[in-house]
């Protein structure tokens, strides 16, 4: 019983220590999350502000044939994933990795009929356990990444559509939410969206409408690339709150059944041992 007890007690300690570093995590994560958060609604007003300009040139401009802009028979589709570098954040990196998969299992049936991109090394390592070559990756981002960290990224997946590479190009990342909530999203960038329809605004532009769009076009799809990046980092950070607050929560019902077992085996070897002398103390009477 005594062996019984040591055991309990170095599990409750072992327990407790666990506790401590997730709870650590966990307050970490709540104030990343802010900053990260923050960065992604900073960065949503210029993709608009874009977004309003191209759509304003494409729609006012008659017989703009950017190949950002034309749809064409898909022989070949790529896919921009966007990961995290750390594991410990619940649900985050397997739900993204089995949306992109589920879409590949469906869609292809040969590695010649897609190309993937990859930002994340948990998204580079899961790729290549499986043997599906990666075009393009980027890892090791800080935890305010900038547009020159996913540049190389980006611009690779976008002048790959521009050249004829793949007809199609989705993203594919963690929609954040809130803290609790991030959504496994995937979108297709190129393409882009028809335009036709935007509101025209009587702007000059030099040296053209068509020259001004053929340099906004790949900025355009490239701060919707980092848009999506910050957005996962802040759900990465969201989420890992979750996971660390939920280990947390489990940590301290274990140490309390452990503690509840402990005291138990305590007391049953107390009263063994009033037992062992009452025993004793009858025999000598």
């Amino acid at each position: 019983m005594a062996k019984g007890m040591r055991e309990i007690k170095r599990e409750i300690k072992s327990k407790q220590s666990t506790k401590q570093i997730t709870k650590a995590m966990e307050m970490v994560a709540a104030s990343r999350l802010r900053r990260a958060q923050e960065a992604a609604e900073a960065a949503r007003p210029y993709a608009d502000k874009l977004k309003e300009v191209v759509g304003s040139i494409a729609a006012g401009t008659k017989g703009v044939k950017h190949p950002m802009l034309q749809n064409r028979e898909v022989k070949r589709t790529g896919y921009l994933v966007v990961t995290s570098d750390r594991g410990l954040a619940g649900g985050y990196n397997a739900n993204v990795l089995r949306k992109v998969m589920a879409e590949i299992k469906e869609r292809h049936s040969s590695p010649s009929e897609y190309a993937v991109f990859v930002i994340g090394r948990k998204g580079r390592d899961f790729f290549n356990k499986r043997n599906i070559s990666i075009v393009e990756e980027v890892v090791g981002l800080s935890d305010s990444p900038t547009f020159a960290d996913i540049r190389p990224v980006a611009a690779a997946a976008v002048k790959n559509f521009e050249n004829g590479s793949y007809d199609q190009l989705y993203l594919v990342y963690n929609k954040f939410v809130n803290a609790i909530t991030q959504i496994p999203t995937m979108k297709q960038l190129l393409p882009m969206e028809d335009m036709s329809g935007a509101v025209v605004s009587n702007y000059e532009y030099e040296p053209s409408p068509e020259g001004v769009l053929e340099v906004l076009l790949p900025k355009y799809a490239e701060t919707l690339i980092y848009s999506a990046v910050l957005d996962g980092k802040a759900s990465e950070f969201g989420a890992r709150m979750t996971a660390m607050s939920n280990a947390t929560k489990n940590a301290t019902k274990m140490i309390s059944g452990l503690t509840l077992s402990y005291n138990r085996a305590r007391q049953a070897a107390i009263t063994q041992e009033i037992s062992e002398i009452v025993a004793g103390a009858n025999a000598q009477a």
